[in-house]
């Protein structure tokens, strides 16, 4: 079976030959077209993408394909989130200041506000008045509406003295199935101390006497205990 030269996209210099010399310029008019056209496989063009903005940069597109202005959208996205990153640390550690300050440390007026109800729920005097210590409720003090008293904040006055002593003093509201009070607190903390120390501890109920936990002036040998300055001099 012979192959029909036309169909063929090289043509031979034999099988040119034996065409009529009519059909010889068509002949190879084709094979040309069909070498340079069909057969022919050029470059293929890059599809049209979309122009960068700091927006929509998602990383896709390597640094040496960005114009000088997606260059520069690339680097302003960068650096919003380098910025915000540096935010979230700093607002964090803030934050875990606050907690350690405020609650953790022990210093802390939580600290304190805790160690003070937990004698007042362990004394004997104190539990004769109020009531089982399970039920007994303690919060800061302060004028709240009606039915939201538990959610008082607790409250601290801290000030310094001229002798560079710290005076830490505190109203604590509790109440309990019998009756309700008042524990009132004040501590100091001396430049040479580390931590803060009783000054005075009571809990105040209206119709009873003052029942006091801790009392520094009661107390001969307390560090706490005021005394008074003559001749330079601190006399008991």
């Amino acid at each position: 079976m012979k192959t029909n030269p036309l169909s063929c996209s090289r043509i031979t210099s034999r099988a040119l030959l034996s065409l009529p010399v009519a059909l010889r310029p068509l002949v190879v008019a084709q094979s040309y077209a069909t070498q340079t056209g069909l057969g022919a496989t050029g470059p293929t063009p890059r599809p049209r993408r979309k122009t960068v903005t700091a927006f929509n940069d998602d990383g896709r597109v390597a640094w040496g394909e960005l114009s000088g202005m997606e260059k520069a959208a690339r680097t302003t996205q960068q650096s919003f989130n380098f910025g915000m990153i540096v935010i979230g640390i700093a607002l964090t550690g803030g934050v875990g200041y606050y907690m350690y300050a405020e609650v953790f440390s022990p210093n802390s007026k939580t600290t304190h506000f805790n160690k003070a109800v937990n004698q007042v729920k362990k004394d004997p005097k104190c539990l004769e008045l109020l009531g089982d210590s399970k039920k007994i409720v303690a919060h800061g003090q302060g004028q709240v509406p009606k039915g939201w008293r538990h959610d008082r904040q607790i409250t601290a006055i801290n000030t310094r003295d001229k002798y560079n002593v710290e005076h830490l003093k505190m109203n604590i509201a509790v109440e309990g199935p019998l009756n309700n009070g008042v524990v009132s607190m004040h501590m100091i903390k001396r430049p040479s101390d580390s931590q803060y120390i009783y000054k005075y501890l009571f809990l105040d109920v209206q119709g009873h006497p003052r029942i006091y936990l801790e009392n520094a002036d009661a107390s001969a040998d307390s560090p706490a205990k005021s005394k008074v300055k003559f001749f330079g001099i601190n006399w008991s």
